[in-house]
């Protein structure tokens, strides 16, 4: 999509809460049985991805994560660390998408196990990977199996 999105032409609903970002839907597809979503940043609007119903996946598993308070944490994981990663972790089955902060060839990715999320931005070495354990015990682990600069 290109950047001819203007506020009216997108029905917005949800935001960052910085208010740095916007998702919503652009009204000439809206509707459509499953529609695709946009998002606004520092780049215009940009798509995000290929369906409602899939954005709203990625919208719970992002609100959870980010939300998860003592069970939460990020850093900058070295490319050293990926096949741990991918080892101890499988993949969710989401599309690439975009990361609302950066260009659109860095996309977000999303790894899961028992009890632990995982969300990589970007494809970079030191990419931020942000974690989250359904237990602060989960989180623990997740900080063992991937020994790198944690935030918190």
């Amino acid at each position: 999509m290109d950047d001819g999105y203007d506020g009216g032409g997108v029905l917005v609903f949800r935001r960052e809460n910085q208010d740095c970002a916007s998702w919503g839907i652009p009204m000439d597809r809206i509707a459509d049985e499953d529609p695709p979503v946009v998002v606004e940043a520092v780049d215009g609007w940009l798509p995000f991805l290929e369906r409602m119903s899939t954005a709203w996946v990625e919208l719970v598993l992002s609100e959870t994560l980010l939300s998860s308070g003592r069970r939460y944490d990020a850093c900058e994981l070295p490319d050293a660390l990926l096949p741990a990663l991918e080892c101890e972790y499988a993949r969710v089955d989401l599309p690439d998408h975009p990361l609302w902060a950066g260009a659109a060839d860095s996309p977000l990715r999303w790894y899961a196990a028992p009890g632990r999320v995982l969300r990589r931005d970007g494809l970079a070495d030191h990419s931020w990977v942000h974690a989250g354990g359904q237990t602060a015990a989960h989180l623990d682990l997740m900080r063992g199996q991937l020994p790198g600069p944690w935030v918190c």
